[in-house]
Protein backbone atom coordinates (compact mmCIF):
# COMPACT_ATOMS: atom_id res chain seq x y z
CA UNK A 1 0.00 0.00 0.00
CA UNK A 2 1.55 3.38 -0.83
CA UNK A 3 1.63 6.39 1.14
CA UNK A 4 -1.03 9.17 0.49
CA UNK A 5 0.71 12.11 -1.34
CA UNK A 6 1.84 15.24 0.40
CA UNK A 7 2.88 18.45 -0.53
CA UNK A 8 6.70 19.42 -0.63
CA UNK A 9 8.17 21.69 1.45
CA UNK A 10 7.70 25.49 0.02
CA UNK A 11 11.11 26.50 -2.23
CA UNK A 12 10.27 30.45 -1.61
CA UNK A 13 10.05 32.84 1.54
CA UNK A 14 7.07 33.99 3.51
CA UNK A 15 8.03 37.15 2.13
CA UNK A 16 8.73 36.02 -1.40
CA UNK A 17 4.81 34.01 -0.74
CA UNK A 18 3.29 37.49 0.11
CA UNK A 19 4.70 39.77 -2.93
CA UNK A 20 3.03 36.93 -5.15
CA UNK A 21 -0.38 37.19 -3.35
CA UNK A 22 -0.08 40.86 -3.80
CA UNK A 23 -0.35 40.35 -7.57
CA UNK A 24 -3.39 39.07 -7.56
CA UNK A 25 -5.83 42.48 -7.18
CA UNK A 26 -9.11 41.98 -4.94
CA UNK A 27 -11.88 44.15 -3.92
CA UNK A 28 -12.19 45.45 -0.48
CA UNK A 29 -14.24 44.44 2.06
CA UNK A 30 -15.36 45.41 5.77
CA UNK A 31 -16.43 42.14 7.60
CA UNK A 32 -18.95 43.39 10.54
CA UNK A 33 -20.75 41.45 13.39
CA UNK A 34 -22.16 42.23 16.78
CA UNK A 35 -20.70 40.31 19.52
CA UNK A 36 -22.71 38.66 22.31
CA UNK A 37 -21.85 41.11 24.71
CA UNK A 38 -23.31 43.87 22.26
CA UNK A 39 -20.04 44.97 21.21
CA UNK A 40 -19.68 45.90 17.45
CA UNK A 41 -16.74 43.93 15.64
CA UNK A 42 -15.40 44.70 12.28
CA UNK A 43 -12.26 44.50 10.25
CA UNK A 44 -11.00 45.14 6.79
CA UNK A 45 -10.64 41.44 4.52
CA UNK A 46 -9.55 40.96 1.01
CA UNK A 47 -9.93 37.17 1.10
CA UNK A 48 -13.81 37.29 0.26
CA UNK A 49 -15.30 35.08 -2.89
CA UNK A 50 -18.31 34.09 -4.07
CA UNK A 51 -18.87 29.62 -3.44
CA UNK A 52 -22.38 28.74 -4.91
CA UNK A 53 -25.47 30.28 -6.19
CA UNK A 54 -27.92 27.49 -4.88
CA UNK A 55 -27.80 27.84 -2.17
CA UNK A 56 -26.52 31.26 -1.98
CA UNK A 57 -22.99 31.24 -0.61
CA UNK A 58 -19.52 32.99 -0.03
CA UNK A 59 -16.40 32.79 1.69
CA UNK A 60 -13.96 34.61 3.33
CA UNK A 61 -10.78 33.85 6.00
CA UNK A 62 -9.57 35.63 9.14
CA UNK A 63 -6.27 34.60 11.22
CA UNK A 64 -6.66 32.59 13.94
CA UNK A 65 -4.92 35.69 16.05
CA UNK A 66 -7.60 37.84 15.25
CA UNK A 67 -8.66 39.44 18.47
CA UNK A 68 -12.30 39.16 16.58
CA UNK A 69 -11.62 35.83 16.31
CA UNK A 70 -13.94 34.57 19.17
CA UNK A 71 -16.74 37.03 18.41
CA UNK A 72 -17.23 35.90 14.42
CA UNK A 73 -16.68 32.66 15.22
CA UNK A 74 -19.69 31.99 17.72
CA UNK A 75 -21.63 34.71 16.86
CA UNK A 76 -24.66 33.83 14.28
CA UNK A 77 -24.40 36.40 11.88
CA UNK A 78 -22.11 38.68 9.81
CA UNK A 79 -21.91 40.79 7.04
CA UNK A 80 -19.76 41.33 4.20
CA UNK A 81 -19.48 45.16 3.36
CA UNK A 82 -17.43 45.15 -0.18
CA UNK A 83 -16.30 48.63 -0.47
CA UNK A 84 -16.31 51.84 -2.80
CA UNK A 85 -13.69 53.57 -4.39
CA UNK A 86 -14.82 56.87 -1.65
CA UNK A 87 -14.22 54.45 0.86
CA UNK A 88 -10.26 53.93 1.24
CA UNK A 89 -10.50 55.90 4.51
CA UNK A 90 -12.64 53.37 5.99
CA UNK A 91 -10.64 50.27 4.95
CA UNK A 92 -7.35 51.64 6.46
CA UNK A 93 -9.25 52.44 9.57
CA UNK A 94 -10.62 49.05 10.07
CA UNK A 95 -7.33 47.75 9.34
CA UNK A 96 -5.81 49.49 12.26
CA UNK A 97 -5.01 48.53 16.13
CA UNK A 98 -6.12 50.38 18.84
CA UNK A 99 -8.17 52.95 17.29
CA UNK A 100 -11.97 53.45 17.68
CA UNK A 101 -13.19 51.79 14.13
CA UNK A 102 -16.41 53.38 14.66
CA UNK A 103 -16.32 56.36 15.64
CA UNK A 104 -18.74 58.47 13.20
CA UNK A 105 -19.25 55.39 11.16
CA UNK A 106 -22.78 55.37 9.44
CA UNK A 107 -24.49 51.91 9.45
CA UNK A 108 -28.15 49.87 9.75
CA UNK A 109 -28.61 47.40 11.65
CA UNK A 110 -28.50 43.87 9.87
CA UNK A 111 -29.68 40.64 10.26
CA UNK A 112 -28.56 38.98 13.68
CA UNK A 113 -27.25 42.69 14.59
CA UNK A 114 -24.85 42.81 12.32
CA UNK A 115 -24.05 45.98 11.25
CA UNK A 116 -24.33 46.95 7.57
CA UNK A 117 -22.09 49.83 6.42
CA UNK A 118 -23.57 52.98 4.71
CA UNK A 119 -22.21 53.78 1.41
CA UNK A 120 -21.08 50.54 0.65
CA UNK A 121 -20.82 48.85 -3.10
CA UNK A 122 -22.42 46.29 -2.26
CA UNK A 123 -23.31 44.13 1.37
CA UNK A 124 -23.51 40.53 2.22
CA UNK A 125 -25.82 39.81 5.05
CA UNK A 126 -24.77 36.17 6.29
CA UNK A 127 -25.98 33.42 8.60
CA UNK A 128 -22.48 31.56 10.01
CA UNK A 129 -22.71 28.47 8.07
CA UNK A 130 -19.41 27.05 8.59
CA UNK A 131 -15.66 27.16 9.48
CA UNK A 132 -12.77 24.85 8.17
CA UNK A 133 -9.28 25.73 10.42
CA UNK A 134 -6.48 25.73 7.72
CA UNK A 135 -3.36 26.71 8.56
CA UNK A 136 -3.10 29.88 10.72
CA UNK A 137 -6.71 31.06 9.00
CA UNK A 138 -9.66 29.76 9.79
CA UNK A 139 -12.56 30.28 6.37
CA UNK A 140 -15.66 31.15 6.85
CA UNK A 141 -18.87 29.92 4.91
CA UNK A 142 -22.03 32.53 4.99
CA UNK A 143 -25.24 31.94 3.61
CA UNK A 144 -26.49 34.93 2.37
CA UNK A 145 -29.92 35.85 3.71
CA UNK A 146 -29.89 39.24 2.42
CA UNK A 147 -28.17 41.63 -0.21
CA UNK A 148 -27.99 44.40 -1.73
CA UNK A 149 -26.04 46.50 -4.28
CA UNK A 150 -25.14 49.98 -5.74
CA UNK A 151 -25.76 49.71 -9.14
CA UNK A 152 -22.90 51.70 -11.07
CA UNK A 153 -20.62 51.49 -7.80
CA UNK A 154 -17.10 51.64 -8.33
CA UNK A 155 -15.52 49.50 -6.20
CA UNK A 156 -12.44 49.97 -4.04
CA UNK A 157 -9.88 47.97 -5.25
CA UNK A 158 -6.31 46.47 -3.53
CA UNK A 159 -2.72 45.39 -5.66
CA UNK A 160 0.58 44.74 -4.88
CA UNK A 161 -0.13 46.55 -0.88
CA UNK A 162 -1.73 49.52 -2.49
CA UNK A 163 -5.71 50.71 -2.86
CA UNK A 164 -6.67 51.71 -6.64
CA UNK A 165 -10.18 52.30 -8.24
CA UNK A 166 -11.20 50.53 -11.64
CA UNK A 167 -10.44 52.16 -14.79
CA UNK A 168 -12.24 49.69 -18.01
CA UNK A 169 -10.01 48.64 -20.32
Amino acid sequence: MTAPAQAQPPSFTPDEFRQALGMFATGVTIVTARAGNGRLVGLTANSFNSVSLEPPLVLWSLARSAASMAALSTGSHYAINILGAHQKALAERFATKDVDRWAEVDFIEGLGGAPVLAGAAASFECFNRSRYDEGDHVIFVGEVERCTHSPGASPLLFHGGRFYTEHPL
